[in-house]
């Protein structure tokens, strides 16, 4: 099955028409024609079963034959990664985070950052072409960067970690997760947060946690923490 996104349809919708971007890909690239039918998802957890009706590609039209609105997992998993200095190595986070199951992300500038913005168009992008890839209805909301004091000040639910490299009492990440539980997990910058962070976190309630032996590049602790929490909940 290929997945279309298009975050303007609804299940309201009879009938929806594509972008004129949208409508030359389907018509020109795919040659999709008159009857042949399309699965679409608005990123919310609607998956819409559509027939092509006006193969235009300057404006394509399907009829919604079917809609079906696919549960949400069981958990909400937000992970709060600082930007890597080489951008491509977030982006590649970002994809197989979507691939395996994330809800939120949230890029947090940290006193050890050497990169303190992002390409948040780019990112989404990126977010969109990995949700469909994986079949997945469910868009990851990509939150607007932000210093890591000022996200400690949120009103954060459930469960909460930070993973650092200090050689201090650590708790193992796999064995405090709870299945069915919201988490949400702090990776800092390629030279880890300032001890002063970490303190911060700790009297915000966050619990120390270690991913593993070895020390892992910020994107690779992400993925691993993403896959920890995934797998968790499939016991």
């Amino acid at each position: 099955m290929q997945l279309f996104y298009n975050s303007e349809i609804n299940n309201q919708d009879t009938e929806f028409s594509f972008s004129r971007e949208e409508s030359k890909h389907i018509v020109k690239v795919l040659r999709k024609n008159i009857g042949d039918i399309l699965h679409i998802t608005n990123g919310n957890g609607w998956l819409f079963k559509a027939e092509v009706i006006i193969p235009n590609i300057k404006k394509c039209v399907v009829r919604i034959i079917s809609k079906n609105k696919q549960p949400h997992k069981p958990y909400q998993l937000h992970l709060a990664v600082a930007p890597t200095k080489m951008n491509d190595r977030y982006e590649w986070f970002l994809e197989k985070a979507t691939e395996i199951g994330i809800d939120c992300i949230t890029p947090i500038i940290c006193d050890h950052s050497e990169r303190k913005f992002i390409k948040a168009e780019r990112f989404e992008k990126i977010l969109q072409s990995a949700m469909k890839q994986s079949l997945n209805v469910y868009l990851p909301k990509l939150q607007p960067a932000i210093t890591l004091k000022e996200f400690l000040k949120q009103d954060l639910n459930g469960q909460l970690f930070i993973a650092h490299c200090e050689e201090t009492n650590k708790k193992s990440l796999k064995k405090e997760l709870k299945a069915h539980s919201d988490t949400t997990i702090l990776i800092g910058p390629e030279g880890d947060f300032s001890t002063k962070e970490i303190e911060l976190a700790m009297q915000n309630n966050f619990i120390p946690v270690t991913l593993g032996n070895t020390r892992l590049r910020t994107e690779t602790a992400a993925i691993v923490a993403c896959h920890s929490v995934a797998f968790t909940n499939e016991l």
